[in-house]
């Protein structure tokens, strides 16, 4: 189990430190999901099938997600202190350049491909404050960390505004500017908790350490559904508003930023409940709402009161399960390996987000529909709820199970 800090860390140090990772995947997470507000803007600009949008959407998506086992090894030997700024620096590049150079299709997916390098600061941040809070705080912290998120609702709620009223350009050079006023800001008063040991073990050694545990394996599929759900959401659910329910780019986007933002609200309150209870019966409730909402959604209700609420419900589950996931990180992985352990399951989040809106765009253009979509949904998220609820039958049976740690302990 993850030992909690030195006594001789300050608790306004720490939660300094913990605003200052906050801000810095804000900004990131801001950046990173710039292309999807403007997907049906770039579908009519570039005249794209369903699935040409969904993937060009997706593909930060997918980059950010494998770039995180490398950052996530990277950040346990380099420490948050190089790798925040570094990684938020290289970040302005791919930004500028779509907003400077983005005129065809090849150019902004080439560049997405770059875009996702933000999406990786997740595998910096997660190491660094949970060496800053001892065990009874961890959850909360982290959960209060993961209001990042959030970057992708400042994304939905100003990105086609902007464009409209500046030019398609100006939303990217703004992020650019946030990003490089971040990378300084980080640069200069970003700190490691005290006591951290630099791990001089090679990258992929780490990583592959990392993937041999239990623990590793178990939380990459819980977090693909909890992360990845809402991520997939945060990315195509602008596109499948307006083509599920003929909403404007503007609305459909400023009602995927309430998905996000009441996800984002719920992600800190799964890390309370999982300080609080544990986090095994939150994932079961979460996952379990979840599923029967998208089976309720599959019914193609109408949009209000209806389908918005299930919408909105729906994020509420899968922000508390995000926050849950990680409290479980950090309460059965070993001190040494948060890092490679966090790249690897925040991978599986990650690519957990690039699949669905490839699958929900090749559904609707084969069937004019969701349904089917939502349907996978629903069974991927009940699986997700039985899987979670055998580990936690098993922790009785076999205290030596990986997840059943936090009860034998």
């Amino acid at each position: 189990m993850t030992p909690s800090p030195a006594p001789q860390v300050k608790a306004s140090t720490a939660a300094v430190m913990l605003a200052l990772a906050t801000v810095g995947f804000t900004v990131n997470f801001w950046a990173w999901a710039l292309l999807s507000p403007l997907g049906a803007t770039y579908r009519k600009s570039f005249h794209l099938s369903s699935f040409e949008q969904a993937f060009l959407v997706a593909i930060p998506v997918l980059v950010g997600s494998l770039g995180r086992i490398p950052v996530g090894a990277l950040t346990d030997r380099f420490g948050a202190r190089i790798m925040f700024p570094l990684i938020t620096a290289l970040t302005i590049a791919p930004v500028v350049f779509i907003g400077s150079s983005g005129d065809s299709y090849v150019k902004v997916v080439a560049a997405g491909f770059f875009l996702g390098l933000a999406g990786t600061v997740f595998a910096i941040g997660i190491p660094m404050v949970n060496a800053w809070f001892g065990a009874a705080k961890r959850g909360l912290a982290l959960g209060i960390f993961g209001i990042g998120m959030g970057g992708t609702a400042i994304s939905a709620l100003s990105t086609v505004k902007l464009a409209d009223h500046h030019g398609r350009a100006f939303p990217f050079y703004l992020a650019a500017a946030a990003l490089a006023a971040y990378a300084i800001l980080s640069a200069v008063l970003l700190r490691d908790a005290p006591g951290r040991t630099p791990v001089t073990a090679g990258m992929w050694a780490r990583t592959a350490s990392a993937m041999r545990l239990r623990v590793t394996v178990q939380l990459s599929f819980l977090y693909s559904v909890g992360f990845g759900g809402f991520v997939a959401f945060s990315v195509y659910l602008p596109t499948l508003l307006k083509t599920s329910y003929g909403l404007s780019p503007g609305s459909a986007s400023d009602r995927a930023a309430g998905f996000v933002l009441v996800a984002v609200v719920m992600r800190p309150v799964g890390g309370w409940l999982s300080d609080r209870f544990h986090p095994i019966p939150v994932l079961i409730a979460s996952f379990a709402a979840v599923a029967a909402l998208a089976l309720v959604v599959a019914t193609h209700l109408a949009l209000v009161p209806g389908a918005t609420a299930c919408f909105l419900a729906m994020a509420a589950g899968l922000g508390a399960a995000a926050g849950a996931c990680f409290a479980l990180v950090a309460k059965v992985t070993p001190a040494d390996k948060v890092g490679a352990v966090t790249g690897v399951v925040g991978a599986a989040g990650g690519l957990g987000g690039f699949l669905p809106p490839l699958v929900m765009g090749a559904v609707y253009g084969w069937t004019h529909s969701y349904a089917i979509g939502f349907v996978l949904l629903a069974a991927v998220a009940a699986a997700a709820a039985l899987y979670t609820g055998q580990a936690m039958l098993q922790a009785g049976q076999d205290r030596a199970a990986t997840v059943a740690l936090p009860f034998a302990a």
